[in-house]
Order: structure tokens, then C-alpha cells, then sequence
């Protein structure tokens, strides 16, 4: 079953807000990348739902506090994929649901969430399928603030990874090694 992630993501946003304006390029940029490292590396993936998953992955953004992006939520940042995840799970996207969750960083394991204090729910929220990791990954090459357009280096997404500790980073480089 085909998802038109546009009109699912139209539910929640105005299709003439800047807010949406942004979501709907940065999300297209991450579906590209993954589009290219599936053709790349000739990944035995679900190509369809990647490209709705990707598109999808940050819907919960709105909720959140982030002026900066046009979000005037009253949630942290952090929460997005959370929410992300409550919002497809009430559509009847379970699968695609979990992609929310498990995009952030590269993926946040419980300890991560208890290490650093996270207003998060208890869990690992790990990408465990291929298709989540790959998102996860393509994500990490797009930010939304600054010049959402433009891909970041190798360099500078292991340096933004490398912050959050050396798990996080691990995580990132067996990615790369998978679809880089």
C-alpha cells in the first residue's frame, strides 16, 4: 500500500508556512540521498517505504520549540521523533512510526537517554531495520537550519556525531561502512 506522504504530512502543517517550505526540502533531500546510496551500493531495501519514511521522519517537528526552523512548539527539540511517532501511529503507520523514533543522532540507545538526561521515554530508540538505519544516515547529511540545501561533508557529520559520545559515533561510521 502506497502512502502520499505529502498529504499526510498537509494533515498537520500549512503547505504555505515556512515551516512546511523547509520540512518539505529538507525531507526530500534525505529521500534523495537514501534513493542514492540504495542505487549505489545496490541495497536489498523496501525503496518505497524509504522514500515515505524519509519524507515522513520528521513530522513531529511542529511540536517542538525551535524558533530558529519556524517551530513554535512547547516541546525540546529532542522530542521530535517521539511525537513523530505518535502522530503516524494515529494515522495507521506503525512501521513508518518507528522511522521517527529511531532517526535521531544515530539512534539513541537507553543509555544515551539516561547519560544525558533526556526528556525522553525510557527505550532504546536505536534504528534496527536497514531501511531505519538507512534514513538515519541520510538524515545525518542534511540539517534544517543554516542552509538546508546544501550536503554536509563526511567530516563534518562524524564531528557532529562525535560530540555525543564515541557509541554515537560508532554507530554513525558502521553506517557509513554499509551505505557510504
Amino acid at each position: 500500500m502506497s502512502v502520499d506522504a505529502r498529504a499526510v504530512l498537509l494533515k498537520h502543517y500549512d503547505e504555505n508556512s515556512d515551516l512546511f517550505r523547509l520540512l518539505w526540502l529538507h525531507s526530500e533531500k534525505v529521500a534523495a540521498k537514501a534513493a542514492d546510496c540504495i542505487a549505489r551500493r545496490g541495497l536489498k531495501v523496501d525503496g518505497e517505504f524509504v522514500r515515505e519514511a524519509a519524507l515522513l521522519h520528521d513530522i513531529g517537528v511542529f511540536r517542538c520549540h525551535a524558533p530558529g526552523i519556524f517551530c513554535s512548539g512547547r516541546l525540546p527539540y529532542i522530542c521530535h521523533g517521539t511525537e513523530g511517532r505518535r502522530l503516524l501511529e494515529e494515522c495507521g503507520l506503525p512501521r513508518h512510526a518507528l522511522v521517527c523514533e529511531r532517526h535521531t543522532g544515530a539512534g539513541l540507545s537507553l543509555a544515551d537517554i539516561e547519560r544525558q538526561g533526556l526528556p525522553l521515554p525510557h527505550r532504546d530508540m536505536l534504528p534496527v531495520t536497514e531501511e531505519e538505519k538507512l534514513i538515519c544516515y541520510a538524515d545525518k547529511f542534511f540539517s534544517k537550519s543554516g542552509d538546508p540545501a546544501r550536503e554536509k561533508t563526511l567530516y563534518e557529520v562524524r564531528r557532529s556525531m562525535a560530540k555525543f559520545g564515541e557509541e554515537s559515533l560508532a554507530r554513525f561510521d558502521e553506517m557509513h561502512s554499509r551505505f557510504g
